[in-house]
């Protein structure tokens, strides 16, 4: 066998418990073998890209569990799905509203269209060293000042649960008949409890796409596209679909879907119930831990929180000399607890309706552990400010168009010496797949440090062609010379 898959089966069979996605919690929903049936569009299994029988029938199940109008099953993640709603929503060159926070596949859109972007930025939870929500307040002040925008775009939930009053943006959004579109990529299983957020799809977006792998027994890659309403060109959306979805779908990922939303129609009640209840009592216990602290619901109302998704735990180290690096490879190393990702001084633990109760036990008894060695013995390295980081966004100063770009000359030279010269290049951390600086952007002293700030804790750098992240692409000064003219 491969290596690959010689290391998959031995993951499988280990005792590391995955507090990340998928959903499914490598649990088995079907016993079915997948290369059985991983077949291609023969008779009687239509085609996803003209669905008129069965998958027609899979996804209008879907769209009506939901309260849509139209649904789309996508396998090629969220990020096929933001790709078609950009494109179908906006013309080559358009200006668009997107929030800063927004993943990757956003900018990879405005690039591929040649879109002038608008900034907007959430507010900034220091306690936590994490993104709020976006104000709707600051959406109507862009909308405003800015009369040509032809799409909003803002990610709700964040990785970190936070969910922006999504209605309130809408009806901004609306009135000046353009549409908004929703990555609510972590909120797929929104719609199953009402403990639970409420959906963006019941909050008046136009277009809303959601990853059913990231928090729903199905297999990677599975996502959903919704559409509702009559301002977004419903042609233009199935156009780009076809556009970004592969010729060739694979059965086994939409096999993975329907059978989430069979079980999810059979079973998900008593499931989400169980679930909720499951997670209620774990963050009331963790509201007793005396160093390590946790989102939860007494950030609504601030920082342009309008609800926390508590399926999210976020586990924050600061003032205990630990770094998030450090946090995730010590429940990793010592607890053989698989955590999604790890940022300046905070860890994301994903959990899903696939959770067993001593899954979630061996989490609690491990952050325990940690948060009583720091009761007993102080903090990690006796010293306090260790890890402590200001990771706040910082605006961006931006000077050229991001597919203008690949038209200009660059240079590399010493990221620590490039203050002040144009980006060529992205930077990121991954997960969750945020800019710090996108193409066409300067790059400031602020990012530098913050770039060292991110490094020193021992996180990894995405985006630079230089893996050591030394180096950094910019955009090549050229000078004309000067000639006086002759009197």
């Amino acid at each position: 066998m491969g290596e690959l898959y010689n290391r998959l089966k031995e993951y499988s069979q280990s005792d590391y418990y995955p507090f990340h996605m998928p959903g499914h919690k490598r649990q088995n929903i079907t016993d079915l073998n997948p290369y059985s049936y991983d077949i291609t569009e023969i008779d009687g299994f239509d085609n996803l890209h003209n669905p008129e029988g069965i998958l027609r029938i899979a996804m209008d199940r879907a769209s009506k569990m939901y309260g849509t109008e139209r649904t789309y099953f996508m396998i090629n993640g969220s990020s096929g799905g933001i790709l078609t709603a950009i494109s179908a929503c906006t013309k080559k060159g358009d200006k668009i509203l997107v929030a800063r926070n927004c993943h990757k596949s956003v900018y990879n859109a405005i690039y591929l269209n040649e879109l002038e972007p608008v900034y907007i930025y959430p507010e900034y939870i220091e306690e936590f060293g994490i993104n709020g929500g976006i104000k709707p307040e600051c959406v109507r002040a862009a909308l405003e000042e800015n009369a040509d925008i032809r799409a909003v775009v803002i990610t709700s939930p964040t990785y970190e649960g936070i969910v922006s009053d999504v209605k309130s943006i809408a009806g901004i959004v609306h009135s000046h008949n353009i549409p908004l579109i929703v990555d609510e990529a972590h909120g797929a299983h929104f719609s199953m409890h009402d403990e639970l957020p409420e959906t963006a799809v019941l909050c008046d977006a136009d277009v809303v796409i959601q990853s059913m792998h990231k928090t729903l027994p199905a297999l990677t890659q599975t996502a959903l596209l919704h559409l509702n309403g009559n301002i977004v060109n419903r042609d233009r959306i199935e156009k780009y679909l076809g556009i970004f979805q592969t010729s060739s779908p694979s059965y086994v990922l939409m096999a993975s879907m329907d059978e989430c939303f069979d079980i999810l129609l059979n079973d998900g009640e008593k499931m989400f119930e169980g679930y909720m209840s499951r997670m209620k009592t774990l963050n009331e216990y963790l509201k007793e831990f005396t160093h390590l602290k946790f989102t939860d619901s007494s950030l609504k109302g601030k920082y342009g929180v309008f609800d926390v998704d508590i399926s999210k735990i976020v586990v924050s180290c600061r003032g205990t000399g630990y770094t998030g690096a450090e946090m995730y490879r010590e429940l990793l190393d010592r607890h053989h607890l698989q955590l999604e990702m790890a940022s300046g001084d905070y860890v994301i633990a994903m959990t899903s309706v696939m959770d067993t109760q001593e899954g979630l036990l061996r989490l609690f008894k491990a952050l325990a552990d940690i948060d009583r060695h720091i009761r007993v013995y102080g903090n990690k390295n006796n010293n306090l400010n260790y890890g402590e980081y200001d990771y706040r966004m910082e605006k961006a100063v931006v000077v050229k168009k991001i597919s203008d770009i690949s038209d200009c000359k660059t240079e590399t030279m010493r990221l620590d010496i490039a203050q002040g010269k144009i980006s060529a290049e992205y930077i990121y951390l991954y997960p969750p797949g945020i800019p710090v600086v996108a193409p066409g952007e300067m790059v400031t002293g602020e990012i530098v440090m913050l770039l060292r700030r991110y490094m020193d804790s021992g996180l990894t750098i995405h985006g630079l062609k230089d893996k050591k992240c030394e180096n950094i692409e910019v955009v090549k000064e050229e000078f004309k010379t000067l000639v006086f003219r002759k009197e």
